[in-house]
């Protein structure tokens, strides 16, 4: 009997499982259906003060000494592969060099970009010396990048004001020359465009991060722009001199192929911030530009061994819409946030050790993702189906 029963409850055990298993598979696939209903483009039903809520008030607090380790930490790593390397000065150990150094290069400038936001410390007296030092041997102009790219916060995802990888209007890039395509459109190009970008801006666009006098600036920032540009004048300086020592072939291999490693992380974590999601995303105009809207079409990406290498600048949603919380936080405050975002935050896929899957990412958003109509105050990326034809080329 005693068996019997226990029959029964196993039977009965095992029938419950499988209606919860059956439960949780019919919720899934009412969330897919309204996922795939859902329309990133619909007004949010929800205010940045609602986001700003729910993040826990212990991360929007900035530890100076904290930020500091951080550099420090990243100090240490840059010279220790600078004299490794130059004391091997082998053929084996370059192109570890060269990768590694370069990303630590793209780690200082995530850290001088914190800077520049504020949310390195609430002293800007410290912001200023050490995103000048950082970004300066970079070959960074700190705060005429800090300016522009205060901007781009401001105006995200709005079509005209926008300032980085902002899409062209349908009339200004069919006035482009197919060689200017090519370089924007066409791997590896683009992902070398930071220098030019730094000196003429994008298509479309004038002035120069370089130039005080720039429609970039203010007449008050104007002295800051000069103050930027003077340091980094001063690291050329610095580099032609070490030139003359070590020759201009070492430097190169100690610094200028890491710097170009560093332009290529730079260009491919800002341009995917903004582009290769699945789903065409919204860019506005007008009345249905909000801040809000704006920041929501930004994207957060899994970079596997690197996200904490460059201090979690692929956690990019919260940042865009709350620069102000460092780095360190980030994680948590997304965490947390996503409960009041929704469907308005789209999770990334996950990475493996190294982001390989963001390759063919890249390589389709930059196929695809080239002009915006000229009408309408809500647009989506369209396709040039002629670009880099047989017969353009």
């Amino acid at each position: 009997m005693a068996v019997s029963s226990g029959a029964r409850l196993s039977e009965s055990g095992a029938e419950g499982g499988e209606a919860y298993a059956g439960q949780c598979e019919q919720l899934e696939g009412i969330g897919k259906r309204a996922a795939d209903k859902f329309d990133p483009a619909a007004p949010p039903p929800f205010k940045i003060a609602d986001i700003r809520a729910a993040i826990p008030p212990h991360c929007w607090v900035k530890d100076p000494l904290r930020s500091l380790s951080y550099v420090a930490w990243d100090l240490i790593a840059v010279a220790a592969l600078l004299a490794a390397a130059a004391y091997l000065d082998s053929w084996i150990f370059w192109p570890i060099y060269w990768a590694a150094q370069g990303t630590m290069f793209w780690a200082l400038f995530v850290l001088g970009h914190d800077c520049g936001h504020g949310s390195f410390s609430d002293s800007t007296t410290l912001n200023n010396v050490v995103g000048h030092i950082l970004h300066s041997s970079i070959l960074v102009p700190y705060h005429g990048w800090r300016i522009s790219h205060r901007t781009h916060h401001q105006n995200h995802g709005h079509v005209e004001k926008d300032e980085s990888w902002v899409p062209l209007p349908e009339n200004v890039y069919k006035q482009l020359d197919f060689s200017t395509k090519f370089l924007r459109y066409k791997i590896p190009f683009p992902m070398f465009a930071y220098p030019l970008y730094l000196w003429y801006r994008s298509p479309g666009k004038s002035g120069s991060h370089f130039n005080p006098d720039s429609s970039l600036f203010k007449p008050n920032e104007r002295d800051l722009v000069i103050t930027s540009t003077i340091c980094w004048a001063a690291m050329v300086a610095s580099l032609l001199y070490a030139s003359t020592i070590v020759g201009p072939t070492m430097l190169f291999k100690l610094y200028g192929v890491p710097y170009l490693i560093f332009v290529v992380w730079l260009d491919t974590v800002t341009y995917l911030h903004h582009h290769g999601y699945d789903k065409k995303l919204p860019w506005y105009r007008s009345k249905e530009w909000s801040y809000l809207r704006g920041g929501l079409t930004t994207v957060d990406q899994d970079y596997g061994i690197f996200n904490k290498i460059h201090h979690d600048i692929g956690t990019h949603v919260i940042h865009h819409l709350f620069p102000q919380i460092p780095h360190y936080h980030l994680v948590e405050a997304t965490r947390e946030a996503k409960r009041v975002l929704g469907n308005y935050y789209r999770e990334p896929r996950k990475s493996g050790p190294v982001p390989f899957h963001l390759i063919p990412t890249l390589l389709k958003s930059l196929s695809r993702d080239h002009y915006v109509s000229d009408n309408g105050d809500i647009v989506y990326y369209q396709t040039d189906a002629q670009l880099f034809s047989s017969k353009e080329i």
